[in-house]
């Protein structure tokens, strides 16, 4: 029943992780990828959807990234949602696909990103911590209902925190990992 526990613990642990390095990716670092456009929609026939889902994208060099939708009527629509959207660069089209040329990154934009960054590792130690007391919650309502003893709790809640604190420092080697890697010019 524990292990039970620790099991699903440690399974909402990686998944909170996992979804930390997934918003990293809407971060710009000094090579531009295609994840920056991971959040642009547009209006695709009354169905919001997501950019790859109309067109390819590709990264063709550091700085420039080309839309080329399937449909040729639907650029406008591109275009104005990568406006809306933000991402650093306006969209250049060319009647056939749409450019987006990225400036090389200043010092403040870096810092910003750094700063997006550790937002979003907070937010994940939060969840962090978050799932560490649903497990400690499950394992005080069973010492509640006599299905464990007061020992066993407590060994239980001192395995759950060596889970947590396995996690945090997880989590703060990738937060670094990760800063290094935006400072880098």
């Amino acid at each position: 029943m524990l292990n039970e526990i620790y099991d699903a613990c440690e399974k909402k642990m990686k998944s909170s992780i996992e979804h930390m390095q997934r918003d990293f990716k809407t971060l710009r670092t000094g090579k531009i990828t295609t994840s920056v456009l991971d959040n642009v929609r547009i209006d695709y026939y009354g169905t919001m959807t997501s950019l790859d889902q109309v067109g390819s994208i590709i990264a063709t060099d550091a700085t420039t990234i080309v839309v080329n939708p399937w449909e040729k009527n639907l650029l406008p629509a591109i275009e104005s949602a990568i406006s809306k959207a933000n991402v650093g660069a306006n969209p250049n089209n060319d009647g056939d696909q749409i450019k987006l040329f990225f400036p090389a990154m200043t010092v403040e934009q870096r810092k910003e990103s750094v700063k997006q960054m550790k937002g979003m590792g907070e937010n994940a130690k939060v969840s962090l911590r978050n799932d560490r007391k649903n497990a400690n919650d499950q394992i005080k309502k069973l010492e509640k209902d006599k299905e464990i003893t007061a020992d066993e709790s407590k060994s239980a809640q001192d395995n759950i925190q060596k889970i947590t604190d396995k996690f945090s420092a997880n989590t703060e080697q990738i937060l670094k990992d990760k800063e290094a890697e935006i400072l880098k010019v």
